[in-house]
């Protein structure tokens, strides 16, 4: 079924109009809804209405709500992707399939192998954040992902912003992941930064740095040396099978 964000704002008792042009433009135009189908909306509070339209006009849609509950299509962690930059097919891979994970944050990253500088990323960041969006509303999360602008990889090794950090170092780290994942205790608001490297990983200079960060545990995902993109979505998914409570999985 269709799935659209909107604001609580745009829900007066049982009814909800829809407004932004994007939603209005994708209903009308695209799918070319009629009146009597349904459709999923969802606002910032996570609420989920089952609604069936009433009327399409020229600039809206007005919708009846026949159901409301709180969604259960989140992640139940505070995980965070930190991503060395990836030459623009990979790195539009990594957004969309990092969304429908269901990962909160992603964080661009210019290492000192990115091919993509920071000037390009920074116009880059709007094209990721529509992915982004996009791949929300196939998933049906009841979220958006955040698309942060890019930063060094010095800049996240100084930041305080993260409670765990976890850095997948392959060609110099023989703790597994899952050895280290056991090992960590997460409270439900801890915030949880993946830090994967670009084409080529991590330069000798950036190895050490991270080799000296103290509050950084340094990982490797397996024996075989995996392309970045397989790297993110793989360190991902095990945080997620190993961290998430089994109870709490939507």
């Amino acid at each position: 079924m269709p799935h659209f964000f909107i604001s609580s704002k745009d829900i007066n008792s049982d009814i909800a109009v829809i407004t932004d042009s994007k939603n209005y433009h994708h209903i009308a135009r695209v799918l070319r809804a009629k009146t009597g189908e349904m459709l999923t909306l969802i606002d910032e509070n996570q609420t989920q209405y089952k609604v069936v339209i009433e009327k399409i006009d020229s600039k809206s849609i007005t919708t009846k709500v026949a159901a409301a509950q709180k969604s259960s299509h989140y992640l139940n962690l505070q995980l965070i992707l930190v991503q060395g930059v990836l030459k623009n097919d990979a790195q539009n891979l990594v957004v969309q399939k990092a969304t429908e994970l269901g990962i909160k944050e992603i964080v661009p990253v210019i290492t000192d192998n990115c091919v993509i500088k920071q000037s390009t990323a920074a116009q880059k960041s709007a094209k990721w954040q529509k992915i982004a969006n996009e791949a929300a509303k196939q998933c049906e999360r009841s979220d958006y992902l955040k698309v942060l602008p890019a930063v060094s990889l010095d800049d996240i090794i100084n930041s305080s912003d993260y409670d765990i950090k976890i850095a997948c170092v392959e060609r110099t780290q023989k703790l597994p992941m899952k050895a280290c994942l056991r090992n960590i205790k997460v409270n439900s608001d801890d915030k949880i930064a993946v830090i994967i490297g670009p084409e080529g990983g991590f330069s000798a200079r950036e190895l050490q740095l991270l080799e000296h960060a103290g509050d950084i545990y340094k990982v490797s995902l397996g024996n075989l040396i995996l392309r970045a993109e397989t790297a993110a979505i793989t360190a991902l998914s095990n945080v997620i099978y190993e961290l998430e409570d089994d109870t709490e999985l939507h």
